[in-house]
């Protein structure tokens, strides 16, 4: 049995899919396929080019601030535009440069440039063209039966990243020959559909449970409300799609709290303890 993991968006919470993925190898549950879409790409690159679990952990520790730290001049200068109907552009809050310088520097610790260099298993990361409103799938291997078109080989593994953590409005589109990519979750949150194509016997997907608001709730935890509803609106097929669900409760984290990576990375490892049984019983049984 081939088995494939699927890991969904989701901010600084992405972490949390180290944490879950350390789990599962804890407990012999080995790993032949993965994907992931926004942050679940960050977590689904370093794991396919062969890093641990607990060191991926620790080079969002070590990146992290760089990637999505963001200065207040942009933000008062973007709504001050706003504000007088000035034209902005598409451009965010960030370029999102950092994040490709990163994991390119990364992915060269292990001989890795292009993702069809990646040789340890299939890994897929799915990014929207805003231009043309297509989705397109960065990959190491072309599933077969499959529109080429569709499937891009020929990307470093900074520049996938990138265009699938491409968020609106944080991250600037992502230019890449005739494209400019924006956030994968845009369409598919969480690409169970790509990661069984690549022969996936079974797929869990991982994805994040939407924080409760109450009347002591401040904007930001609305807006990550809003993303997490419309993130897992848009994901209902992919999720029908999996052999299972695991949810993680992360406890109101914002999109970029990096002060709650370590309290992020032990959700998920706990919540595949707690699934533990059941996850056996779907793969084994």
């Amino acid at each position: 049995m081939k088995l494939g993991v699927a890991l969904s968006g989701g901010g600084v919470r992405g972490i949390a899919h180290a944490g879950a993925l350390k789990a599962l190898e804890d407990n012999n549950i080995n790993i032949d396929i993965i994907g992931g879409t926004s942050s679940g790409s960050m977590v689904a690159s370093l794991y396919a080019m062969g890093y641990s679990p607990y060191y991926i952990y620790i080079l969002f520790k070590r990146y992290s601030k760089d990637i999505v730290e963001i200065e207040s001049a942009p933000i008062i200068s973007g709504i001050g535009n706003f504000m007088f109907n000035k034209k902005v552009g598409i451009n965010g809050l960030k370029s999102g440069e950092s994040i490709e310088n990163s994991y390119d520097n990364i992915a060269l610790r292990r001989g890795v440039k292009d993702i069809s260099d990646i040789k340890k298993m299939p890994l897929v990361i799915p990014a929207v063209d805003v231009v043309n409103s297509k989705e397109y799938v960065f990959t190491n291997t072309i599933p077969k039966n499959s529109n080429k078109k569709n499937y891009i080989t020929d990307i470093t593994i900074g520049k996938a990243v990138r265009a699938s953590s491409s968020f609106p409005c944080v991250f600037s589109p992502c230019d890449f020959k005739q494209h400019k990519f924006l956030d994968g979750g845009v369409l598919d949150n969480i690409p169970v559909k790509e990661v069984k194509k690549q022969g996936a016997d079974k797929v869990i997907a991982i994805n994040f449970k939407a924080d409760d608001i109450d009347y002591e709730s401040g904007m930001m935890d609305i807006a990550m409300r809003t993303i997490d509803i419309m993130g897992n609106k848009i994901s209902e097929e992919s999720l029908d799609m999996s052999d299972f669900i695991l949810t993680i409760q992360t406890d109101k984290t914002g999109l970029l709290e990096i002060e709650k990576l370590d309290e992020c990375y032990k959700y998920g490892y706990k919540a595949v303890i707690e699934k533990l049984s059941e996850i056996k019983n779907v793969l084994y049984n």
